[in-house]
């Protein structure tokens, strides 16, 4: 039922298909790369980093993903199949305030239970990491419809130099552009929003990683 919940969700609405079949790869892209996908994406290499075994690894990154990820977009997915919210990206400012707040709840609870279950440092630091991001997002959402796209992933970008090196956040960065033209082209946000968002969230991971150090 959550699964078909989620899927009726992300489809793509009928009118956008009618009016701009050229729309479809942005609908692509917004979906793929959207903030809950990304973070699940990149919990594996960071949990895989440290890890003793490939077991630990599999456990701290499914606790993470089911928590900050799977148990807030199951959350979305029921708001949008009740008719509470308009979709899955939740394009209205009003709609994503309570999304926000169970994120945050749940993504509070991962860092503790990570920290429980002995996680190496960079685990748990994660999921502080999204817990900031995921405030950041809510406190300016009260005032302005910032991108959480591009914030998202721009956040991932840097976040992938600061651990894994420059190498692979080249080869990341390109994603930033994208993601950032296809909510423009979706006209979900303005370009001042768009790159906010980028600007904002390449900025995080940053301060984050000087205080942890």
């Amino acid at each position: 039922m959550v699964v078909g919940m989620i899927q009726s969700a992300i489809e793509t609405p009928m009118h956008e298909t009618e009016l701009e079949p050229v729309i479809l790869w942005a609908r692509l892209i917004s979906n793929i790369f959207s903030p809950p996908v990304v973070w699940a994406v990149l919990a594996f290499p960071i949990a895989f980093r440290d890890a003793s075994s490939q077991g630990q690894a599999i456990v701290w990154a499914g606790v993470y993903t089911l928590l900050v990820c799977l148990f807030p977009l199951a959350y979305i997915a029921w708001m949008v199949h009740r008719g509470k919210i308009t979709d899955i990206h939740m394009k209205l400012r009003k709609d994503r305030l309570r999304p926000f707040l169970v994120s945050i709840a749940c993504t509070a609870v991962a860092w503790w239970v990570l920290r429980l279950l002995g996680a190496p440092s960079v685990v748990p630091q994660f999921a502080l990491f999204s817990l900031v991001q995921l405030t950041v997002m809510a406190v300016i959402t009260l005032v302005w419809q910032i991108s959480m796209h591009t914030m998202s992933i721009s956040c991932a970008v840097v976040a992938i130099g600061l651990l894994f090196g420059l190498a692979p956040a080249l080869l990341a960065t390109p994603l930033i552009p994208l993601v950032g033209a296809a909510r423009l082209k979706l006209h979900r946000h303005t370009p001042a929003q768009v790159v906010a968002g980028t600007l904002v969230g390449a900025l995080i991971p940053v301060l984050l990683f000087a205080l942890v150090a």
